[in-house]
């Protein structure tokens, strides 16, 4: 007997015969489900249509709300004008509640187009200063339209600086320094006959000494132009004698030195002191001397034209020095022009 394919051979129950009664197991009840609410059926809506071109667009409804659908479209009668509505920016919108101020917008409704989206307004375009021309674009970019080509920056001169200081450098710097020397050199030399309380010896003695003075000035001072030499003596019997010589210096300062050193073994002088005289290009130094006459004061004056020594007894150093100024402006006389 052929074997018949399985879709046609009688089921057999597995279980036929098995005591299956004491399987039957309690079940718990459970609570039965809450009655469903049904969700209201929201109103017909009616077509909206997009505002016209140029006005404002429909504000969205405040949040937390819910929007409020207008009536079904209905076409107005014929006999009456349709009823005009005021725009939607006129009516004012109810401020939304505190507590739906940070909810989500609610979805856009179905059947509603969106509103136009405003555009943006044009970038105000920068007021132009008074006097200075249109605005000019950033350096290193392209001129936008409506703007000019951007103008080369100009470069500030700085010659007219260059030039003062070069003329401060060429003209005040031989000024300051020259002023001095033309209003010292050149100069001549002569001995007055009187002089404050002194008076010049004539005698022999005198005469002798000064001559001897005028050929030691010239030995030691070569370039010297002019010579002179005196003894002055007063009525109480205090002496001075005065010798020097005129001609250019470059360093009176330096020569006012070398001529106390050089008067220094002759004199025993001691350590010379520094005299202002307020005249600038003029320096003046005074020494006190203790030779085998007596005790003296040597002062020498130095300047750009002349120079004059002095020695001095019974005198201060003070008294020394402001007695050689008065003898030197009597002796000493510039040149003019």
């Amino acid at each position: 007997m052929p074997e018949q394919p399985p879709e046609h051979r009688t089921p057999v129950d597995p279980w036929a015969g098995v005591d299956t009664g004491g399987w039957d197991l309690p079940s718990a009840e459970l609570p039965p489900l809450p009655p469903t609410l049904d969700y209201p059926v929201p109103p017909a809506t009616r077509q909206w249509s997009a505002p016209p071109v140029g006005t404002h667009p429909v504000s969205p409804p405040p949040i937390g709300t819910h929007p409020v659908s207008p009536p079904a479209h209905q076409p107005p009668p014929a006999h009456q004008p349709p009823v005009a509505y005021p725009p939607p920016h006129a009516r004012p919108a109810p401020p939304p509640p505190p507590h739906a101020r940070s909810a989500p917008p609610p979805p856009p409704i179905a059947g509603r187009s969106a509103a136009p989206v405003r555009p943006a307004p044009p970038a105000p375009v920068p007021k132009q200063r008074r006097g200075r021309g249109p605005a000019t674009p950033p350096p290193g970019r392209e001129a936008p339209k409506g703007y000019p080509p951007p103008r080369p920056r100009r470069r500030r001169r700085r010659w007219p600086w260059l030039l003062l200081f070069t003329l401060a450098c060429c003209c005040g710097c031989p000024a300051y320094y020259g002023l001095p020397i033309s209003s010292q050199y050149p100069a001549s030399a002569a001995l007055p006959e009187q002089v404050a309380d002194l008076s010049l010896r004539q005698d022999d003695s005198s005469a002798e000494t000064a001559k001897q003075l005028e050929r030691e000035v010239r030995q030691e001072h070569l370039l010297a132009e002019d010579t002179f030499a005196g003894v002055y003596r007063t009525a109480d019997g205090k002496q001075v004698t005065v010798f020097g010589g005129t001609g250019f210096r470059l360093t009176p300062e330096a020569d006012a030195d070398e001529e106390i050193t050089r008067l220094g073994e002759r004199y025993a002088l001691e350590a010379s002191e520094t005299v202002r005289t307020g005249v600038r290009g003029r320096y003046e130094r005074c020494a006190v001397g203790r030779p085998a006459e007596g005790e003296v004061v040597v002062c020498t004056s130095v300047d750009h034209g002349s120079i004059a020594t002095g020695v001095f007894t019974r005198l201060s150093v003070a008294d020394s020095a402001t007695l050689l100024d008065t003898l030197r402006t009597q002796i000493v006389q510039p040149k003019q022009g």
